[in-house]
């Protein structure tokens, strides 16, 4: 297979996982390329991503491995075959690499929480909301360059919208309801949708008020995705440059407490809505 010169997160993510999974069973890497025949600079590049690896290669690894978790390996084979081209590609060039990764992430995510506290999470914005928050971050950003960004975000919206959504909890901060992003109209706008959306079955918005006393997660916003295991579950922070994306076990098992943590002190789902109701009322 030819060399990629820029791996998708997904695909340095099945390469990371390999070498994983190659350091448990104490191989080296020259070790390893010997069992599938090749030298180390080409498993080198299976395990950084720039290279692919087929269904039997994956499945010999995992035997030379002693990897016995068969769902573990059936999803890494998964992603060693999926050829999906998603509506992403198209803004390839045109935006940042992170955020090809993010709506990649969430095409193949198995459920999605989100904790937000300064903003409405981006699956549940309109676009007049985006709009907004796009042009008062980026002032210098030409008109063009902002509708592209709010077309960007609108489209990652279908993972709750198409016929197959995904799962999707948001515990969201008073704050966030409450900032006006843009004017009196679009905030009254922002809320009715977040409502409307809240009526699905498989969406739950939970809403963390101001008076809740001995609350100090307001450092643990998040974007969590799970995996078909629990050890392929990524968590999606903000970044100077965009999002950064946190794979490591002992991380994913303290952004999994700490999400429990945040939706063990939120409003149960109906007195949200009624929350949510009313602060847009007040508008």
């Amino acid at each position: 297979m030819p060399r990629r010169q820029q791996p998708t997160a997904r695909q340095e993510r099945l390469g990371a996982e390999l070498r994983k999974l190659r350091e448990a069973a104490g191989l080296k890497g020259r070790e390893a390329a010997a069992l599938l025949g090749t030298d180390s600079a080409q498993m080198s590049q299976i395990e950084a991503g720039t290279a692919g690896v087929s269904e039997e290669r994956v499945r010999r690894l995992a035997a030379q491995y002693a990897c016995t978790d068969e769902g573990l390996i059936e999803a890494l084979v998964g992603m060693a075959t999926d050829r999906t081209r998603g509506w992403w590609e198209d803004y390839r060039g045109r935006l940042p690499t992170p955020f090809m990764d993010l709506p990649e992430l969430e095409h193949h995510a198995h459920y999605r929480w989100d904790v937000e506290f300064l903003h409405v999470p981006g699956l549940l914005q309109t676009a007049a909301y985006a709009r907004s928050l796009f042009a008062y971050v980026n002032p210098e950003f030409p008109g063009s360059d902002v509708e592209r960004w709010v077309e960007h975000r609108m489209k990652r919206r279908v993972v709750i919208e198409r016929a197959d959504p995904v799962p999707y909890e948001a515990v969201v901060h008073e704050a966030a309801l409450r900032i006006r992003v843009g004017d009196r109209v679009a905030a009254r706008e922002q809320l009715t949708r977040v409502l409307e959306l809240s009526e699905a079955d498989h969406v739950t918005v939970r809403v963390v008020p101001f008076d809740l006393d001995g609350f100090g997660g307001a450092g643990s916003a998040m974007v969590y995705a799970g995996g078909p295991v629990p050890r392929l579950d990524t968590v999606v922070r903000d970044g100077p440059n965009g999002p950064v994306f946190v794979d490591a076990e002992a991380q994913l098992n303290r952004y999994r407490t700490l999400f429990r943590r945040v939706e063990a002190v939120s409003l149960e789902p109906h007195r949200s809505r009624d929350f949510i109701h009313r602060l847009a009322k007040e508008l």
